[in-house]
């Protein structure tokens, strides 16, 4: 699916906004309103821009080709499979406060039942499948995410790419985590069910053949559909906020120019804007991930029925703690993917700006 993308890519013939701004730092370069095929790389090789932080440093490969979206994809895994990890004692919390409210009324009473029941190495179960399970879903999540936003920016045009770039996060952003849900899906059936079910196994090893035993191939993808529910909407929310957060910042906020600013000052920015997006991420999805964390633990159940179950109000227990953890989380995920690009020196367009082309029909029509 990765690579047939990319040929399915080479031929549209339009540049992206992003490529665009490319294209036209080119010294001595006419306005570009076609794009060359992917295999001769979507993007000309850009000079280097003058950072505060490197002012000669070239890039490591082209925006756009191969080398580029397989380091995205890496850059999904450190983002995705790091922070998820460490965040698991808070993550446990959340899945028992929704699956047993009584006896789990809060974040801190979660923590502290947890503790005197089973020691703080109560705290960390699910780490193994949390680990696995979301840095193949952070692979699929961001990979993919290049991919079709140059994909989907490519067959819509610059200039309508430009005007509907919200739109091109949205649907690019969900095509992607399509795939990345079926990836993490084994992983978080067996999470699910080692935090919040007693007595069920401790460990991965030990877990995953007791599901496979008992509910065969269709017990790790059960909880598919309610996690496409939670997680489409969440990733929408978190690429689509997060890419105008960033837009805004530096239009309204940063009192210099992207260009201008340090490498730390940018990631402080996308800090900022991944947190702001993550708060945003959790309420949308808050619901659904409610539904998960409650069927994985019901055997026979659909996610209809858990639904009903809950109520409207039970679906949105836990969700102060899902609105820390995912804040955070989120606000450290780009950070991390960002911070990868950089340190690997590969492209990272600015944000997007009216193509000339389009300044000048509009320049027309009011006159």
């Amino acid at each position: 699916m990765y690579w047939s993308l990319l040929e399915a890519a080479k031929n549209t013939p339009f540049l992206t906004p992003f490529q665009a701004q490319c294209e036209a730092s080119k010294p001595n370069s006419p306005s570009p309103t076609m794009a060359p095929s992917l295999s001769q790389s979507l993007v000309p090789k850009p000079p280097p821009r003058k950072f505060a932080a490197a002012a000669t440093e070239e890039y490591c490969c082209e925006f756009g080709s191969m080398e580029y979206f397989a380091l995205c994809g890496l850059g999904g895994i450190l983002s995705c499979g790091i922070t998820h990890t460490m965040i698991v004692p808070l993550d446990l919390v959340k899945c028992r406060i929704q699956v047993n409210p009584t006896k789990y009324r809060s974040i801190f009473n979660g923590f502290s039942v947890t503790i005197k029941e089973e020691g703080y190495g109560g705290l960390s179960k699910g780490w193994a499948p949390t680990a696995i399970g979301y840095s193949m879903q952070g692979l699929c999540k961001f990979g993919f995410y290049e991919i079709f936003k140059v994909f989907y920016g490519n067959l819509m045009g610059e200039e309508y790419s430009y005007l509907y770039r919200t739109s091109l996060y949205l649907i690019a952003s969900a095509s992607a985590e399509f795939f990345a849900d079926i990836a993490l899906s084994p992983m978080e059936a067996v999470k699910v069910r080692i935090q919040t079910m007693p007595g069920f196994a401790a460990t991965l090893r030990q877990g995953a053949p007791i599901i496979w035993k008992e509910e065969g191939i269709g017990g790790f993808y059960k909880g598919l559909v309610p996690l496409w529910m939670r997680q489409i909407p969440y990733t929408m929310m978190k690429f689509a906020c997060f890419e105008r957060t960033v837009e805004a910042l530096y239009k309204f906020v940063v009192p210099k120019p992207r260009e201008e600013c340090t490498y730390a000052e940018q990631l402080i920015v996308t800090f900022a804007a991944g947190y702001i997006a993550g708060v945003f991420c959790a309420i949308v999805s808050h619901p659904a991930d409610t539904v998960v964390s409650k069927l994985n633990q019901a055997k026979g159940s659909s996610a209809m029925q858990v639904a009903k179950s809950l109520g409207f109000m039970g679906m949105w227990k836990g969700l102060t703690a899902r609105i820390i953890m995912i804040g955070t989380l989120t606000a450290a995920q780009w950070f991390i993917y960002d911070g990868v690009k950089v340190y690997f020196r590969m492209p990272r367009p600015p944000p997007p700006t009216m193509p000339e082309s389009l300044r000048r029909k509009l320049e027309e029509k009011q006159q």
